[in-house]
């Protein structure tokens, strides 16, 4: 099993709660993280150590005006 970190930001981007959680794979990680969602949390981030998997809402790129 693989270890994952669960972390819920607040909308400023502090951090709200973190949750350690052993899963199988990404997928049984990303479902326990929506699970697991702590009260009042803007976003999601799933990480299997340094890596990234999971984010949500996701980030939006930044927009170029076309003007």
């Amino acid at each position: 099993m693989t270890n994952y970190e669960i972390c819920y930001l607040n909308e400023d981007g502090s951090l709200n709660a973190r949750i350690a959680a052993e899963c199988v794979n990404d997928m049984q990680a990303k479902i326990l993280a929506h699970a697991m969602k702590a009260a009042g949390a803007a976003r999601i981030e799933v990480w299997d150590g340094v890596n990234l998997i999971y984010e949500r809402p996701e980030t939006i790129p930044a927009r170029v005006a076309a003007f």
